[in-house]
């Protein structure tokens, strides 16, 4: 046995081990660094149209379809609804309900002012929380949640509360989605600053603009006659006063006003 041509086929293969180590440690690396260019290049870009926002989450964040049905509501739920006059007629998924005694509201309206009301005088009250108020409409819109995330512009699942002239609360509307039910397992989502960088690439989110909040929620994604699924999106309060959706899981800007969804290319 030639030892000696051992140890050189043995060194030649390390040596041939080693160039591919050291090939695929700088494809890495170079992939990287094209991922922080890329990521720093678009901060720029945000910076060069006075677009700004705050902390964004930093970490991965995981989350699943889910499916729920509009609950159909029946005389039996009607019973414990007290100095209220119920309007529907059986089966029904809305609620129109006139309140016996008008509720004040003060001239600076706080969603506090309704919490005792709606925790113990509605249908499930404790599962809604504040969205809007429009004085124009002169409603105060409540959003359905799951697990704390809100339903976005459902119209399966919300409460609208209507105001007269004199500030007084004196109707509102209800719907339920039941039966919650967890339709995949979780993954990860998009992260924020991508949904940011889709509605800044195309045009939906304007220069010198200020993303104020930054919220994980629910949209419908296919609404059926008995049933419907929800999908993660994201939502960016820009302003202060104006919202705007991302599905999270695959990057389409939501329209709530259309039927059509602007995907990301």
């Amino acid at each position: 046995m030639d030892w000696s041509k051992i140890k050189t086929i043995f060194i030649i293969t390390f040596l041939i081990l080693d160039v591919y180590l050291l090939f695929q440690f700088m494809k890495i690396r170079d992939a990287n660094k094209f991922e922080v260019a890329t990521e720093a290049s678009f901060e720029e870009k945000l910076k060069a149209d006075e677009i700004s926002y705050g902390e964004l989450p930093k970490t991965f964040i995981k989350a699943q379809y889910l499916s729920a049905k509009p609950k159909i509501f029946t005389q039996e739920d009607i019973l414990k609804l007290k100095k209220q006059k119920v309007s529907f007629k059986e089966p029904s998924t809305t609620l129109n309900i006139n309140l016996e005694k008008p509720l004040k509201l003060s001239a600076k309206f706080e969603p506090a002012e309704l919490a005792d009301f709606i925790k113990n005088d509605v249908l499930y009250g404790d599962q809604y929380q504040f969205w809007e108020k429009n004085d124009k409409l002169k409603t105060i819109t409540y959003f359905q949640r799951y697990e704390n995330f809100p339903l976005y512009q459902n119209i399966n699942g919300m409460i609208t509360f209507k105001y007269n002239e004199k500030n007084q609360i004196v109707s509102y509307q209800q719907s339920y989605l039941e039966g919650m039910e967890e339709l995949t397992a979780k993954e990860e989502i998009l992260p924020p600053l991508k949904a940011i960088e889709t509605l800044h690439q195309k045009g939906v989110l304007k220069p010198k603009s200020t993303i104020t909040k930054v919220e994980l929620g629910y949209s419908t994604l296919v609404q059926l006659a008995a049933s419907q699924v929800l999908a993660p999106t994201w939502r960016f309060e820009v302003n202060g006063k104006e919202s705007l959706f991302v599905n999270a899981f695959e990057g389409q800007i939501i329209d709530f006003k259309s039927d059509e969804k602007i995907s990301v290319e």
